[in-house]
């Protein structure tokens, strides 16, 4: 980032000294409940204002705030800057983690990659192609990213390290190239569409598949 850039971000990510009063007040408030509908409308105020080509950047509290409709004091009470908002609504687009079964890595990868392609995901794909030209650029949101993509990696990890010992894939395996391999070709199909022919139906099966016939043991 350059200095104007930089400067610009601070300064969106620190409340004014009495909106941080008013949050450390409300935050001593005995007995008062989170509200989930403000934290929902806040997150979606995110991504909207990502989703429309807004970089990570330039998106402000204040806009947070007025898109949500909220005050900004309501924000800071539940986020202490700018940079753990991002984060926070970055998990939510990629939503809970998916826990395989355990039953056959066959299996266990086809559900992972419709996990990754399910209707949510396709909601905030614009969002997504939008940040990677940032997460280039930028190095504190690329590590954010990482931050919210490594848990999610460590799910398909653990399915193919059981099938190297249990023997259902090669014990000479790339785990990190079979990640790769089997998260590459749902983004291109699924986000950027590069590949219109593949038909959506049945496209995860035909992933896992064409990746075991070289992976398999």
């Amino acid at each position: 980032m350059n200095a104007m850039t930089t400067a610009s971000a601070a300064s969106a990510s620190y409340p004014a000294a009495s909106e941080t009063i008013d949050a450390a007040q409300e935050r001593k408030a005995p007995g008062r409940p989170r509200n989930a509908q403000a934290d929902e409308a806040i997150l979606d105020a995110v991504l909207g204002l990502l989703s429309e080509g807004l970089s990570a950047a330039a998106v402000s509290i204040e806009a947070v705030a007025a898109r949500a409709g909220v005050g900004k004091a309501t924000i800071y009470r539940r986020w202490p800057n700018k940079d753990a908002l991002l984060m926070d609504a970055i998990r939510g687009m990629k939503g809970p983690l998916p826990e395989p079964v355990g039953e056959s890595v066959r299996d266990d990868l086809i559900a992972l990659v419709k996990a990754n392609r399910s209707g949510r995901a396709k909601r905030y794909s614009q969002v997504t192609a939008c940040l990677i030209p940032e997460l280039l650029r930028d190095d504190n949101l690329f590590e954010m990213w990482q931050t919210v993509m490594e848990p999610r990696r460590d799910v398909t990890r653990g399915v193919l390290r059981r099938g190297v010992e249990n023997g259902e894939l090669r014990a000479d395996l790339d785990i990190e190239m079979a990640v790769l391999m089997m998260t590459a070709p749902s983004m291109v199909h699924g986000m950027l569409r590069w590949a219109p022919k593949v038909p959506e139906e049945g496209f995860a099966e035909s992933l896992v598949d064409a990746f075991l016939r070289g992976a398999a043991a």
